[in-house]
């Protein structure tokens, strides 16, 4: 009769090597814990292997399309070709397969240095698929076949999401090839010729607009009433208005319905509209980039006591603790907001509490915690602290005034031609505190963070007003945006 090894002990286990997983890991390992890291595909989490890393390189390559084909405009012409010529809208040449390898070639190189500095820690990294037998037990399924048994004091959860699957009628008569996710999308080698990508969120327009970029035609459908629809309104409208100025059919209040092969290498889609319904022919390609779902079905949390909501989502307090003492969730499994970000806070909320090398003044919590985001469109749409809808509604018996000010008004913007969109804060019109503020515009990210430190500060937005900026940046505009107040 064969036996069985006995489990494996670590003082701390992390399952999943995301942005937040990873140096928790490392973190535990340097302070003399036997630390274990459980892994089933790569280390670095969906931020360097499927999620910011790779997105945002590809979207360096939409923008240097961009700018080629506007280089006219700036009074640049490309060798070859006569001014006459350089003032129509000629088109580039996309070699898609070399913005396909830098890709790879970056993300391979982040991957790489996350798992250089595990080893260095003395991290036991576990390929394999990690499951709850109990509490403090973990069954490892390894890729061959084999199984491995640990055990751990501590154990932490940073499994992440995934793109979920999208539910349509006759979605298995179209080639696999051609139904696309986040994921996917991302190892094409050729540009579509027609792209459908079905939701209007953050990773829908981001790709949508890399696309349509590098030469392909495309249609955006979203079931909401506006693009990105926890953004301010107004400055929602304004993005879907550069899309269509981009050449991109955004089609609001509309469900794919059903997909019908047409020939080889295209397929109408149904769809149902405000209007009727109707069909969208001609699609070579679809990106279904509505929702992602939390990775805790394989996890068999059920087996350790562990608490999830309706959704799959990992039930946890404001210091990450889970239903069952030592254990802990961190990252996207937890629920949203599903940023890097926040993953990386995560983990500094855990070390502060789990390891007694950095205790913190005060505990750290995730407790009114503020968190930037932006969405890496053309011109990025970049937010922090409350929308004007949400100042209202929690503070119904304060004065809000709000400032909105388009990016023509800003020097920097005019200066480089690119003075789309606009940004808009929201103020305390009692103590002048800013409460929220968001930027549709060139660089908006960057500007953005400029007052976030002000928020974090607890500065008066009048601080601003009257501070000294260097000229001509574009942080410069936040000593005018406040003369819009109302």
């Amino acid at each position: 009769m064969a036996t069985v090894a006995a489990p494996t002990h670590y003082d701390a286990i992390i399952i999943g090597s995301g942005q937040g997983g990873t140096p928790l890991a490392k973190a535990f390992a340097e302070a003399n814990h036997r630390t274990a890291l459980i892994e089933r595909a790569h280390v670095g989490g969906c931020c360097v292997n499927e999620g910011c890393t790779p997105t945002k390189t590809m979207i360096a390559s939409g923008r240097v399309a961009e700018l080629t084909s506007r280089g006219p405009q700036y009074g640049v012409h490309l060798p070859g070709s006569s001014r006459s010529d350089a003032d129509k809208s000629s088109p580039i040449v996309v070699e898609m397969e070399r913005v396909r390898q830098r890709k790879r070639d970056i993300v391979e190189s982040f991957r790489r240095g996350g798992e250089s500095r595990l080893k260095a820690a003395g991290v036991d990294v576990l390929m394999g698929e990690a499951s709850f037998v109990d509490g403090k037990t973990l069954a490892v399924a390894m890729p061959d076949g084999g199984k491995e048994m640990v055990t751990g004091t501590t154990i932490v959860i940073n499994t992440g999401c995934r793109p979920s699957v999208p539910q349509i009628e006759n979605l298995d008569a179209i080639p696999g090839h051609r139904v696309l996710d986040s994921t996917s999308v991302m190892e094409l080698d050729r540009v579509p010729q027609h792209l459908v990508v079905v939701g209007g969120g953050y990773i829908g327009v981001e790709f949508g607009q890399l696309f349509r970029r590098l030469g392909a035609r495309v249609t955006i459908l979203h079931r909401g009433t506006q693009l990105l629809p926890r953004e301010d309104r107004e400055l929602a409208r304004m993005l879907f208005d550069i899309f269509r100025e981009d050449g991109m059919d955004v089609l609001l209040e509309t469900t794919p319905v059903r997909l019908q092969p047409v020939t080889e290498e295209s397929f109408d889609v149904s769809i149902k509209t405000k209007q009727g319904d109707r069909v969208l022919s001609g699609a070579s390609h679809i990106l279904f980039a509505a929702g992602r779902v939390p990775n805790t079905e394989q996890l068999n949390p059920d087996a350790a006591g562990i608490k999830v909501d309706k959704r799959g989502y990992i039930a946890t307090n404001e210091f990450l603790e889970t239903s069952v003492p030592s254990i802990y969730a961190l990252g996207d499994v937890k629920g949203p907001p599903a940023f890097t970000h926040v993953s990386y806070d995560d983990f500094r909320i855990l070390r502060s509490s789990l390891l007694p090398s950095h205790p913190p003044a005060a505990r750290q919590s995730t407790r009114d915690r503020l968190v930037p985001y932006v969405a890496f469109t053309d011109p990025q749409f970049a937010h922090v602290g409350l929308h004007e809808h949400e100042a209202r509604e929690k503070h119904p018996d304060k004065k809000i005034l709000t400032a909105l000010m388009p990016m023509s008004y800003v020097a920097r913007a005019l200066e480089i031609d690119e003075v789309r969109g606009a940004m808009k804060a929201v103020v305390d019109g009692e103590n002048k505190l800013i409460l929220g503020f968001s930027c549709l515009g060139v660089e908006g990210g960057e500007l953005m963070s400029v007052v976030q430190m002000a928020m974090a500060g607890n500065l008066s937005y009048d601080k601003l007003q009257d501070g000294i900026f260097a000229h001509p940046t574009f942080a410069e505009s936040l000593n005018n945006l406040w003369a819009f107040l109302k």
